[in-house]
């Protein structure tokens, strides 16, 4: 198949049908692939719903990938879109094409020797060569962040052969981006230098899609810090607005919430990315399909604990209420206890002197009445002493006690 049937066959499929154009696109790059030959066309966009070009270059270089998944096919793929892409849209093709292949051939990654082979030979490319080396890193990138080797991820950015050569493609936002990602991860950095290069890719003026991803992803598998939770509720909140039919930033926004504690909110928003995951009709659907559904369980999980521990606590203020009440309870009797035995002795103290004046004494009746007036009102002091230092020793007590912490 030449060139121009290439093209015809392929303009031929806009304005077709979903699954018509998707046929005719699979149908030429078979054909590609089974001649041996790259797509000879150039790529005016990078949009996967309309543009049949795009779509058959992608899936061509899909089975390249998939046939052969080492860095050497990303060299020819970074060749053929310096020829074949123009400047427009190749930002964004190089972008999903290298992280995107890189997720699907996670499983095959390539030795330091490996690497440094390819890095000689991009560097005799002369002219361009640090776009094909910036493509080459962001493929074995992406593989080392699909497979979370965050150390691995540091160490390959800062210093391997590949990176280097990338030149000024290093200040880039999508490598700065990765750079946050790989310190957020490892335990050999600081949480204060992850969040300055997150920072830094966060507020480029030339932050992408895949740079708002790649910055989430590194919050979300940090290693655990106290802002981390909110830091990426807030973050995540702020991509959904920008991109909201982005299944993957609402799934980033159910962690966020998740982790703050806020399980309903949480669970709206694995439920939108679930419907949101179905619609896009991604090639990766039924991996993060369960990712996502795993997720949700979880949040379920931890909002049943939730609703236990709030029961739990609201039973245990209730049984702290009620010990309280029966403590004041108890020390209230006591205190009437104490008054009454007061009272009682002082009773019968004026009994018994009152007998005893009465019957044995010599004294007038206006002498005797006196003198038990005088008996009693000393008696109800005393009692009424007792009684007002119990109540002034127990109220200043109860005042001055601190609450108790629960």
């Amino acid at each position: 198949m030449d060139a121009t049937a290439v093209s015809a066959q392929l303009a031929g499929a806009r304005g077709l049908d979903a699954r018509d154009f998707g046929r005719i696109c699979d149908e030429v790059s078979a054909v590609l692939v089974n001649a041996g030959t790259a797509p000879p066309f150039e790529i005016h966009s990078a949009d996967f719903d309309t543009d049949p070009f795009f779509v058959c270059a992608d899936r061509y270089w899909r089975q390249r990938f998939q046939s052969h998944p080492s860095v050497r096919t990303a060299v020819e793929c970074a060749r053929w879109i310096t020829g074949h892409v123009v400047n427009e849209c190749r930002a964004a093709v190089v972008e999903q094409w290298s992280l995107g292949y890189a997720f699907i051939n996670r499983g095959s990654i390539e030795s330091t020797v490996q690497l440094t082979d390819v890095a000689q030979e991009i560097a005799g490319l002369g002219e361009g060569s640090s776009d094909v080396a910036f493509f080459v890193t962001l493929y074995h990138a992406g593989k080392l962040r699909a497979g979370h080797c965050f150390d691995e991820l540091h160490s390959f950015l800062q210093s391997s052969a590949v990176a280097m050569a990338a030149g000024p493609h290093r200040q880039d936002s999508l490598f700065v981006a990765l750079q946050s990602l790989a310190a957020f991860g490892s335990r050999a950095l600081t949480i204060e230098h992850a969040t300055d290069l997150f920072n830094q890719a966060w507020s480029s003026t030339r932050r992408t899609r895949r740079v708002v991803d790649i910055c989430l992803h590194g919050l979300a598998f940090a290693v655990p810090f106290d802002a981390q939770a909110e830091m990426l509720r807030m973050h995540a909140e702020e991509a959904v607005a920008a991109y909201p039919r982005d299944h993957t930033f609402h799934f980033r926004l159910a962690t966020g919430l998740y982790m703050c504690g806020m399980h309903d909110a949480a669970l709206r928003s694995v439920d939108t990315a679930l419907v949101l995951l179905t619609e896009s009709g991604s090639f990766s659907h039924n991996v993060m399909q369960q990712q996502y559904l795993a997720k949700r369980e979880a949040i379920q999980e931890g909002r049943l604990r939730a609703q236990r521990d709030a029961e739990y606590l609201r039973r245990w203020e209730q049984q702290d209420a009620a010990n309280s009440k029966l403590e004041q309870t108890m020390q209230m009797s006591s205190i009437r206890a104490v008054e009454l035995v007061a009272v009682f002795t002082a009773a019968i103290a004026f009994a018994v002197g009152s007998l005893q004046v009465t019957l044995n004494g010599t004294m007038s009746l206006r002498d005797r009445l006196w003198l038990l007036a005088a008996q009693g009102a000393g008696l109800a002091v005393f009692a009424l002493l007792i009684v007002g230092g119990t109540w002034f020793i127990t109220r200043t007590r109860h005042h001055s006690s601190p609450p108790e912490n629960r």
